[in-house]
């Protein structure tokens, strides 16, 4: 690119927060990009690079332009029957305007729009130099960081999400004088704080990630991530163990140091006797250590630190890090300890004085409609009742715990070691952790029958109560996590195959809840029309979660109207006809299929009575009308044993051979016939062909029809 060349912002600061560090980055680096791009300075932004570390973030775009395009203006004045007057002389109206825009009369010219020929004053003055405009750019990128807390510094009036302590701007090799948050721009970074203290000079853009790798700092984000992997695999070689590495964890500790250095370490092995959930959880979310485990995915004694330190005295560090875990350990200990002291049936009393919300009362008020509605589930699914409702009862108790206050995180797996320990069944143990899956995006749901159960029930129960007091979602906000809860009831409903009617399931849980009050500015609630509105508000709000979640995964929305429009009673049952029809979608007959549909459905809204009659085979005529006749009494023989197994598929394979005799009947029969009993005959015989397709969907609904 000719006059153009390589920029480097750099923005030093004290330590960033490591969960924001890659986001503040990157926002930083868009609206950089977008600054140029309002100033109409041409770069290569696909080539921009993101870097951080953290102490800093900065963007090295390879090719600035130095100058500013010309600046074109165009202002649109008066017509002319304003600006002129009759003799054709401007009008005062046309010199306040040329007077206001800096242009001569006669420098005016003409443009026309759709009222006719108006003036106009176009000018171009010359753009301003790169260096010049770059300030403001910077300031405005800064400025639309989301920083939830800026913090202030100082006696300075202005804030940021840490102070500031240095400003790198090179274009090339070029120093850019700017001055932010009053910090000045130079050449000179920062390395390593305790490695290389003294500031790092930059030659010029293309020379940063060198010259601070060579200060210890790694300012790539991808480069440092992979060395945190090596360096823990590295380190967990003296352990004879398998690191577990998440990414999160990666990123975490990544953005924590800019020089990472694997340490091995070990804990007292009393403390394997603590669920090693527990444990992990500490390591990982306290004290970003990394566990390690043995071949059979039990976890060892042994754990990996990674320091922001290549140290000449590692064993030092060895010794820190095992002291600081040490009495985090000591703690999970004794609450476990503690807690196995009272069997976790003893803790359902004290839910009655947690509030669970305050018009559906407490928590135990909660597990009590639960229970019922787990009990009603199990009895239809051909699951064992009493263990269903006995999981529902304790589902909460290990909220009460002090390991679960300790660990907010932990709930439901503690649930789980508490009710093995108390003696509880291992089916309903497994249920106090299994119910709250999916816990997040991608994560499985339950795997035991029970907890499957119970987690239908208690996301029923959620979304009925919340609904209830008015607490629907809008817009962004979801403070009860009412989407997540929405998918993951219908999530479980069908991986789990359950064949349970929704309406009636949502209609059971509405009629569990105890009289509302209704509040300021919501809706009353549920006299029993009412809990006919909340029943199908509910309904409607899950399938447009389910409307989202089919289009991650590929499903046309049109595909998903079409099954939505004949109104399937189950969610398993709603998902095999999508799948067929969306398999429908690809064959070659479907679009013909689908148009012809939509033409029906046109002649059936025309001719309502018609539709409902029977087709008489005597007034059939020879030809096209007898064919079509003929090929629906097959089709309807054909399909009758495939629609009573719900096989979707082959069914709508079958119609789609209707495709010749129906295009045939449209090419060559007048359905609306001068004759009556004609009219009705034909009426009533594409009535019945509408019928075999509503079967499976509504398909004149895909696109294309």
């Amino acid at each position: 690119m000719a006059n153009a060349l390589p920029l480097l912002i750099e923005i030093g600061c004290e330590e960033l927060p490591p969960k924001a560090l890659d986001e503040l980055a990157c926002a930083f680096t868009q609206g950089i990009c977008a600054g140029f791009g309002k100033c109409g300075i041409t770069l290569a932004a696909d080539k921009a690079r993101t870097f951080n570390s953290p102490r800093r973030f900065a963007v090295c775009m390879p090719d600035v332009a130095v100058q500013q395009p010309a600046q074109k203006s165009e202002v649109l004045g008066p017509y002319l029957n304003i600006g002129l007057d009759a003799s054709g002389a401007p009008t005062a109206a046309l010199r306040g305007f040329a007077a206001k825009n800096g242009i001569a009369l006669e420098d005016l010219q003409r443009t026309t729009d759709a009222k006719g020929e108006r003036f106009v004053a176009r000018s171009e003055k010359p753009g301003q130099p790169t260096a010049a405009l770059l300030q403001d750019i910077i300031a405005e990128a800064l400025k639309a960081l989301p920083i939830a807390k800026p913090m202030r510094w100082g006696d300075h009036d202005f804030a940021f999400v840490r102070p500031m302590h240095w400003l790198v701007i090179l274009h090339g090799s070029t120093v850019i004088d700017a001055e932010i948050f009053g910090i000045r721009s130079g050449r000179e970074s920062r390395g390593h704080r305790f490695m290389h203290p003294q500031a790092v000079s930059i030659a010029d853009a293309n020379a940063y990630v060198d010259a601070l790798r060579a200060a210890k700092v790694i300012v790539d984000p991808a480069e440092r991530r992979q060395r945190v992997a090596d360096e823990v695999a590295r380190a967990a070689k003296s352990s004879g163990g398998t690191p577990r590495l998440g990414d999160a964890l990666r990123d975490e500790i990544a953005n924590l140091a800019e020089w990472p250095c694997a340490i091995a370490c070990a804990f007292d092995e009393q403390f394997l006797a603590v669920p090693q959930e527990v444990l992990i959880t500490t390591m990982e979310s306290n004290q970003k250590f990394v566990p390690v485990f043995d071949a059979a995915g039990k976890l060892t004694e042994h754990f990996i630190g990674v320091a922001n330190i290549d140290s000449k005295d590692p064993a030092a560090i060895r010794k820190g890090y095992e002291r600081v875990i040490r009495p985090r350990f000591a703690d999970a200990k004794f609450f476990y300890d503690e807690d196995l002291k009272t069997p976790l049936a003893a803790h359902q009393d004290a839910l009655k004085s947690v509030t669970y919300q305050q018009q559906l009362g407490s928590v135990r008020d909660k597990c009590v409609r639960v229970a019922e509605l787990s009990r009603v589930i199990a009895n239809r699914c051909d699951v064992d009742a009493a263990l269903a409702t006995r999981a529902a009862s304790l589902s909460k108790c290990d909220l009460m715990t002090r390991m679960v206050g300790e660990f907010p995180e932990l709930q439901g797996v503690m649930g789980r070691h508490y009710a093995t320990t108390s003696g509880e069944k291992a089916e309903v143990a497994q249920a106090l952790d299994e119910f709250y899956r999916p816990r997040f995006a991608g994560d499985a749901i339950a795997q035991g029958r029970i907890g499957q159960v119970l987690a239908i029930a208690e996301r029923l129960d959620t979304l009925a109560g919340i609904f209830a007091v008015g607490g629907k979602p809008t817009g962004s906000k979801d403070p009860f996590a009412l989407r997540r809860a929405g998918l993951g009831l219908a999530r479980t409903l069908i991986e789990g195959g359950f064949e349970l009617d929704l309406e009636a399931l949502l209609r059971e849980a509405v009629e569990l809840l105890p009289t509302i009050t209704p509040t300021k500015g919501a809706r009353p609630a549920p006299a029993d029309d009412s809990k006919q509105r909340l029943t199908d508000a509910l309904g409607d709000f899950l399938f447009e979660r389910l409307r989202s979640y089919y289009a991650e995964q590929g499903f046309g929305t049109d595909q998903f109207d079409a099954v939505r429009a004949v109104d399937p009673e189950t969610l398993p049952d709603f998902d095999r006809r999508l799948r067929a029809v969306a398999e429908f979608a690809r064959l070659p007959e479907a679009a013909a299929l689908a148009a012809a549909n939509k033409r029906i459905g046109n002649i059936l809204k025309q001719a309502t009575d018609a539709a409902a009659g029977r087709v008489d085979p005597a007034l059939l005529d020879a030809g096209a009308e007898r064919e079509l006749h003929a090929a629906i009494e097959s089709a309807v023989g054909a399909i009758a044993p495939l629609a009573t197994s719900g096989r979707y598929v082959d069914m709508l394979r079958t119609l789609a051979a209707l495709r010749a005799p129906v295009d045939a009947f449209f090419d060559q029969v007048m359905v609306m016939a001068e004759d009556p009993a004609k009219r009705r005959n034909r009426v009533a015989l594409l009535a019945g062909l509408r019928r075999l397709f509503l079967q499976v969907a509504d398909i004149s609904l895909l696109q294309g029809a």
